[in-house]
């Protein structure tokens, strides 16, 4: 069997010899991977040319419902993958990792269109008024890169790898080529198969190279973007592209790291969160048997516990039974091939020069259902390190497999120190209940980890664990880490975008942002806002209300109503030394009597007020000032239609310009109302 590759819109299989792949419990040959053949610069043709422009015409709404269906339609048939995946040394929950977390990213990052607007390009932060009187501004928007994602994705997680970077480029508008780890693309290329399948996905969106894709950097230009998973050092070679320096191509380097666990010196031996602990490092060392790119690999505990902290761990890595996947009660299948089992072993001998192995052995093991020989099996391996100050092997080598180091400190500020000996991880965990050592390790060691998990027995029932990297934060880290940025909620999707500033007269940037500057043209003809549907409304469509003489009696009415007797509305004597000259109306009355003035009282298309994005009360009102509201439709935002029956609706932000007989803004705020739809 040859697997094949996706590309220009067909499944192709690879002319000539490739790489053969092999069942890691067995030992058995599989399937052979090829890529060659394959012209990568027509690839990337037509991921431009093809993939790109369908992606581009659709809205953040439109491609978010995309992600949606399909992560609904890869969880109807996630069992599929399942058998596969166990091929790759995985166990059950291995494999529930990688697919379900995969198909769980997808969710994730489709539910954030409802922080995008109803635009195939994006606004970002505030207008900066550029001129005295207001008539030139500037802004930031942002749109899709014309270009195409290249993927190169690391061999532990053949799905979750995949789908958590498509589903960021796809959200941002930007086609896809996926270049999975060869060892384990027989199983990405299973789900690219039923992706495919699908057809929710635009042709050219996505490409998939299941053999060797060097060279393909060289057909990459300024536009397009580069994502490296993997080891540092192939990491670093990448980097170092001729091309990507000189066109400045964006290249985002996830790197293996020295992630460490510290136990608090409040976690005592005994203790629930000592517990916590030995349960959390056992769990990330064998996890995917130790191959994940956030796994523990060095264990930080006060000096006076370590005998207890080996003993415990020992315990408990006595209960990961080794074997096949498939075999009842197998914990920890083999590593993802028999190379990698030889560099585990390679590295655990460096190791052993500098540090002595307290638990495992990697020749004498027992392996359940398989033969060790044959499959590639190791066992955990426990070190420790009584001076890792000036033993520095264990800051230095990565065995990436279930291999790890306990390390003593004396205080906190010497395992802030040996955290950070690491050269920049990818997360880092402490175990503590004290406020004030998690505050001063979390500030002094921050600068050299991407994440930072703070554990005690108050959150550990609803935490994720040291080892998962969360859709909604940033994945990635400082230094050896490879100083990248994934995910991140829409954070990650901004990467994918241009940003660009505009300039000019506040109704051109109303025309390009599609949401209405201060100072733009109004329309304020035609019947009122609130009797127009959501199809209806345009932006700049406004009404300019009538007026309302604030008076005493509404400053004492209200703060009667509203029980807020705050001084400067009721106690002309206490002005001495404000800001203020006599009793002022509250900000809350202004808004109140605004919305007064702007309701049209009759039923219509407006369902209910959805809430207020922000308000601020610019200058007081005093009794005797006329006020009146400049009632502007903003941006608009549509809404889907979540079952049949449901109201076709959208939402309207409304800008609230309150401005006094001066022609002063005094209260500026924006409100969202949720408004039919005809149809």
């Amino acid at each position: 069997m040859i697997n094949e590759n996706y590309a220009l819109g067909k499944w192709i299989k690879g002319d000539g010899d490739g790489s053969p792949l092999f069942n890691a419990v067995s030992g058995e040959q599989i399937t052979t991977a090829s890529s060659k053949g394959l012209d990568f610069g027509a690839m990337m043709k037509y991921a431009r040319e093809i993939g790109g422009p369908s992606l581009r015409k659709m809205t953040f709404q439109e491609r978010g419902l995309m992600l949606k269906k399909l992560a609904l339609h890869l969880h109807s048939i996630k069992n599929k993958f399942y058998s596969v995946s166990s091929l790759t040394g995985a166990t059950k929950i291995d494999s529930w990792i990688d697919i379900e977390g995969g198909i769980g990213n997808i969710f994730t990052n489709a539910s954030l269109r409802k922080e995008f607007p109803d635009l195939p390009y994006y606004i970002d932060g505030q207008t900066a008024n550029l001129s005295k009187n207001g008539t030139f501004i500037g802004h930031h928007i942002m749109v899709p890169k014309e270009g195409v994602c290249i993927h190169i994705n690391a061999y532990n997680f053949p799905i979750w790898g995949m789908l958590e970077k498509i589903s960021v480029n796809l959200m941002a508008g930007v086609p896809a080529i996926v270049k999975p780890a060869t060892l384990t693309c027989f199983l990405t290329e299973v789900m690219v198969r039923e992706i495919e399948k699908s057809n929710i996905l635009p042709k050219g969106a996505l490409q998939l190279i299941c053999g060797s894709a060097n060279g393909i950097i060289d057909y990459a230009s300024s536009e397009d973007v580069i994502t490296f998973t993997g080891s540092a050092e192939t990491g670093k070679k990448l980097k170092a592209n001729k091309n990507l320096i000189e066109n400045s191509i964006p290249f985002n380097m996830e790197a293996d790291s020295l992630n460490c666990s510290i136990l608090g010196i409040d976690a005592q031996p005994g203790s629930v969160n000592f517990n916590i602990f030995i349960k959390e490092v056992q769990r990330e060392m064998t996890v995917k048997a130790g191959q994940k790119c956030t796994a523990i690999r060095r264990i930080i505990v006060p000096e006076q516990y370590i005998e207890d902290v080996y003993i415990a761990l020992g315990k408990r890595l006595d209960r990961t039974i080794i074997g096949d996947p498939a075999s009842e009660g197998v914990k920890m299948g083999p590593l993802a091939g028999v190379n990698q089992r030889n560099d585990v072993l390679n590295n655990i001998n460096k190791l052993k020069q500098s540090q002595n192995i307290v638990y495992g052995n990697s020749e004498e093991f027992n392996v359940v259902g398989a033969n060790k020989n044959k499959g590639a099996f190791v066992s955990p391996i426990l070190f420790l390190n009584e001076d890792p100050l000036n033993k520095l092997d264990c800051h230095d080598i990565e065995t990436f497999g279930p291999v790890a180091t306990i390390m003593p400190y004396s205080n906190i500020d010497e395992a802030i120190k040996i955290a950070r000996m690491g050269k920049g991880s990818l997360v880092c965990s402490i175990i503590t209940e004290d406020m004030k050592i998690a505050e001063q390790f979390v500030l002094g060691a921050a600068s050299m980890h991407g994440r930072i998990l703070i554990l005690n027995q108050t959150c550990v029932d609803e935490s994720t664990g040291h080892g998962s990297p969360m859709p909604l934060l940033k994945h990635g880290g400082p230094g050896r880490a490879g100083g990248g940025e994934e995910m991140g909620g829409k954070r990650g999707i901004l990467h994918y975008l241009q940003r660009t500033a505009i300039q000019g007269h506040p109704t051109t940037v109303t025309a390009i942002t599609k949401q209405y500057q201060y100072g733009s043209e109004q329309n304020t003809s035609g019947k009122h806002i609130f009797k127009k549907h959501f199809e209806e409304i345009e932006i700049g469509d406004t009404v300019i209300t009538d007026k309302h003489l604030v008076t005493l009696d509404d400053i004492e009415n209200f703060a009667e109503l509203s029980g807020d007797k705050f001084y400067a509305h009721m106690d002309e004597n206490s002005l001495e030394g404000t800001i203020f000259t006599e009793r002022v109306a509250h900000g809350y009355f202004i808004m109140s009597k605004a919305a007064g003035l702007f309701v049209e009282p009759t039923k219509g298309p407006v369902l209910l007020n959805y809430g207020i994005d922000q308000c601020r009360f610019i200058k007081p009102v005093y009794p005797g000032t006329t006020i009146g509201v400049r009632f502007t439709a903003q941006e608009k935002i549509s809404q889907e239609r979540r079952e049949d029956d449901d109201l076709s609706k959208g939402i309207v932000k409304f800008m609230v310009d309150v401005y006094d007989d001066e022609g002063d803004t005094v209260m500026l705020g924006t409100i969202l109302t949720m408004i039919k739809k005809l149809k």
